[in-house]
């Protein structure tokens, strides 16, 4: 039995923050009910067509639920969700604009009224209040608002993260706060309002830079795909015209990187580079000593190198070479998942567990479960056609 079965979840989302949520809500077993507006759905459905037809994005985050098509704006609609809620679910989570859950009557204070151990979870860019609350938020706006890509990029340009990193930290957040919640349900009977913002979820994800910038201190520099504090730490070409990826973190670690890596064992006890503080003040001097010890190398030799100094290393690798990577294949970590288009593979959950895995379902097409779920709530076959017909569901 999965740690979630029995749990359902009802879902009024978009895009990635709430859906990645409540996939990994899905993951665990629980049962969940995506509402999605007809004909159009949620529209991640429309961001891509790189699997096989369908987006990329929504693939990733909507596996293993059931999508139920309603118009919300209509009476007969909102008399659907609201039962729907009432009468099957333990936790409502939604990221629609600022204020559109509280006028379809969807806010914590109305549902818990209704049902008081229900988990009402809102996602917003700022939160619930603030002078930022009805401001409208995406991925890059919060990277920028959250001081991510002040810290981010090269001297010269800054630069967002590929991944939508504000809306994965937020989902995460998100569904973390909800596994809290149920928690604490099972001790007092009662649900609670969960208020995770997109904002505060990436400043908490950025407090390193924040604290190193304490009390009116220097920002840390932006410096590409090395680390700002500690040197030498990030991509350093090899003679074959590949790049190899490594870091140090300690004193032993760099005089082993200069005896048995560089072959220069004295390097590591001039004074310019005692330090890592004094290492990464003299990043510039450094990196051309390195730059030109890997020069006459191919990187599978400095890689070599690296290992029999054990210092950490990695390849640069593409997404391509990710999909055929090694250690996943290894670790037996690809499964395959349902599409409307056939089965594409799916990366299991991180984690591991001793008995059974993750759910890994189907991904499901626009109001696949409509007239299922509508049936589970009483309506007959006919009564269905006729919403149907008038494009309430």
């Amino acid at each position: 039995m999965r740690p979630l079965e029995g749990i359902t979840v009802v879902t009024l989302e978009h895009a990635i923050a709430a859906p990645f949520a409540t996939r990994q809500l899905a993951d665990l077993g629980a049962r969940v009910i995506k509402v999605e507006r007809p004909g159009v759905g949620d529209f991640a459905r429309g961001y891509d067509e790189r699997v096989r037809g369908l987006a990329s994005h929504f693939v990733w985050t909507n596996r293993s639920k059931e999508s139920l098509t309603l118009d919300v704006k209509h009476p007969e609609a909102q008399t659907i969700l609201k039962r729907l809620i009432v009468e099957e679910a333990d936790i409502v989570v939604q990221n629609l604009a600022p204020g559109a859950a509280a006028r379809l009557g969807l806010s914590y204070r109305e549902l818990s009224a209704l049902k008081p151990e229900i988990i009402v979870c809102d996602i917003s860019g700022y939160g619930s209040d603030g002078p930022y609350r009805d401001k409208k938020a995406y991925d890059l706006l919060i990277q920028s608002e959250s001081g991510f890509l002040s810290v981010t990029g090269t001297e010269e340009e800054p630069s967002k993260a590929g991944p939508s990193i504000a809306d994965i930290s937020a989902g995460m957040y998100a569904y973390s706060n909800i596994l809290a919640a149920l928690l604490q349900r099972q001790k007092t009977g009662r649900g609670q309002h969960l208020d995770i913002s997109m904002l505060e979820s990436l400043v908490e994800w950025t407090t390193y830079p924040l604290y190193y910038a304490f009390d009116g201190a220097a920002p840390p520099r932006r410096t590409g795909a090395s680390h700002a504090t500690i040197y030498p730490y990030g991509p350093f070409p090899a003679g074959d015209g590949k790049v190899v990826m490594l870091g140090l973190q300690n004193e032993r670690e760099w005089a082993a990187f200069c005896s048995k890596v560089l072959l220069q064992p004295g390097l590591s006890s001039e004074e310019r580079f005692s330090s890592n503080s004094k290492r990464s003040a003299a990043r510039d001097a450094l990196r051309r000593i390195i730059v030109e010890a890997f020069a006459g190398l191919t990187a599978e030799q400095v890689i070599e190198r690296l290992e029999a100094a054990q210092i950490a290393n990695a390849h640069v690798n593409d997404m391509h070479a990710v999909w055929a990577h090694p250690q996943l294949k290894a670790r037996n970590r690809w499964r395959e998942v349902g599409t409307s288009v056939g089965t594409v593979p799916a990366l299991l959950p991180p984690g591991s567990w001793e008995e059974g895995e993750p759910r890994m379902d189907p991904v499901p097409a626009l109001g696949e479960h409509s007239e299922a779920i509508l049936a589970g709530l009483g309506y007959s076959s006919d009564r269905v056609a006729t919403l149907r017909g008038a494009g309430v569901i």
